[in-house]
């Protein structure tokens, strides 16, 4: 009985080692395709050189998490200002509910109305947020998540903050990067996804 039960212990452990370790692989092939961007950008404000000073957490599966999402519907359309001083129009989208740190969290999701009118990014969805390491260990602007309206399935939606990432306004000046609302600020510690860029402010 005592075998079956170390048996079970390591057959246990070792799924659980490999589900790390493909979560993990997930993670950096998300994260080598973005530094891959920025070469094939024209308007990228960091050059290849200094992709190098790209910094991130290490991936952590308890960052990815599923919420209960709501569509708001009949939205009006708002103006939201962006670091340069310009503004931005959106609509609220939707709400996304779930548990972090055992406390609950709430953050809305927002769709952009010129970039819904472009096909390739018709589906897109915005999720802008500020957390404890904003300004600390993160950019203190904020940080961006992308996701699609086909990702909202059955009133949920997964929400990878290892995916997290930098507004360029983080590399460089002259950029329009949305300001994240005051509703998207939560007072936990997000340390998952992009943290400070390693090269001074340009």
């Amino acid at each position: 009985m005592k075998n079956l039960f170390y048996l079970l212990l390591i057959i246990l452990c070792s799924c659980t080692t490999l589900v790390a370790q493909d979560f993990a692989r997930q993670t950096e092939a998300f994260r080598k395709k973005y530094r891959e961007d920025f070469i094939k950008s024209a308007d990228s404000p960091i050059k290849k050189e200094d992709l190098k000073y790209l910094k991130f957490y290490e991936p952590d599966s308890a960052f990815r998490v599923t919420a209960t999402f709501e569509r708001i519907r009949n939205s009006r359309s708002f103006e939201m200002p962006t670091y340069s001083g310009t503004q931005k129009t959106f609509v609220k989208y939707g709400t996304v509910r779930f548990r972090l740190y055992g406390r609950r969290q709430r953050l809305t999701i927002y769709r952009s109305l010129s970039l819904e009118t472009l096909p390739q990014y018709k589906d897109y969805l915005f999720l802008p947020f500020k957390d404890k390491t904003s300004g600390i260990q993160t950019y203190g602007g904020g940080r961006y998540m992308d996701l699609k309206t086909t990702d909202v399935q059955d009133g949920t939606c997964t929400l990878d903050f290892n995916k997290a990432y930098n507004p360029y306004c983080a590399y460089s000046d002259g950029f329009n990067c949305p300001i994240p609302p005051k509703e998207n600020t939560m007072a936990i510690a997000i340390e998952a996804g992009e943290q400070n860029f390693g090269k001074k402010h340009d």
